[in-house]
């Protein structure tokens, strides 16, 4: 699959996972909502691995020494406001 096809598949997964936990806040003993926002999780652990496995880290930085804090903060810059 192209970048492009599993980030979609993603974001319509994560989607439903998402509106599928605000629906069992209000119907926690729907147990046919928690069973299929189960199976919402796996597809959604499956397709992260294979876009990690394809493309690199989704989530987060693979840079341990996170390069941002390496980078000058505004009052090392100097200058006026």
């Amino acid at each position: 699959m192209t970048r492009g096809i599993i980030l979609q598949r993603l974001d319509a997964v994560q989607f439903a996972m998402w509106e599928l936990h605000l629906y069992m806040d209000t119907h926690p003993d729907d147990l046919a909502a928690l069973s299929l926002y189960k199976k919402y999780e796996e597809m959604n652990e499956k397709l992260v691995c294979e876009y990690e496995e394809q493309f690199g880290p989704l989530y987060g930085n693979s840079d341990p020494g996170a390069s941002w804090l390496k980078n000058p903060w505004p009052w090392d810059i100097g200058g006026s406001c």
